[in-house]
This record gives structure tokens, C-alpha cells and sequence, in this order.
């Protein structure tokens, strides 16, 4: 990785930031705490950088249609990220993978 390739990446996660505090304080709350769980759960597709400004698109249509967060989402913020992640795997998976068992398998 190139010192360009970090200033790149800088200016877009500055510019995903500015979207983000560009929508509602509802939108704002929710989707900082979709980050927060999405972080710990650790799905490995969320450093490629498409599912966070994804969500941000998302919210912007929701703005734009008039629409409250909860009525986007429902009210479980977790079952709804877990929906968004379903198919993908996790850092867990892959370390559970690396060691050479089944994920979700429990060792005797």
C-alpha cells in the first residue's frame, strides 16, 4: 500500500463521514450504531468499502422519500445488520476455518 493509496482512502472516508452527518439525527444515531456492531462482528466484506456507503445510500433514500430510520430497519439494528451479512464471513470464521474446524462447531 502506497502513501497515495492511504491519502485516497482518507479522503473517501472523510467524504463517508460528511454524507453521514448530512442525514437526520435519527439516521445518524442508527447508523452509528450499525458501524459500531458491523466493527464488532467483523464481516470481512466491510473493508472493501462498499457495505457502510451502502447504508448511507440507503438512508439518503429513505430521507428522501420522507421515510423515519425505524420504518427502513424496524427496530432491531442488530437482526438488521445480521440480515446484511448473512452470506458473508466473518474474521471469525475465517480464524475458526484457519484452525481447522467447522465455524460454529464446538471442540471437545
Amino acid at each position: 500500500m502506497s502513501i497515495q493509496d492511504i491519502i485516497e482512502g482518507k479522503k473517501q472516508w472523510r467524504a463517508h463521514v460528511a454524507r453521514v452527518k448530512a442525514l437526520p439525527p435519527d439516521y445518524q444515531i442508527v447508523y452509528k450504531e450499525m458501524q459500531k456492531y458491523l466493527f464488532k462482528v467483523g464481516p470481512v466484506s466491510l473493508s472493501d468499502g462498499s457495505l457502510l456507503p451502502g447504508i448511507v445510500d440507503f438512508f439518503e433514500e429513505g430521507v428522501a422519500a420522507g421515510k423515519g430510520v425505524l420504518e427502513l430497519i424496524g427496530t432491531d439494528v442488530a437482526a438488521f445488520c445480521d440480515d446484511l451479512i448473512k452470506d458473508s464471513p466473518t474474521y471469525a470464521n475465517v480464524y475458526q476455518e484457519s484452525i481447522g474446524g467447522e465455524p460454529g462447531a464446538a471442540r471437545k
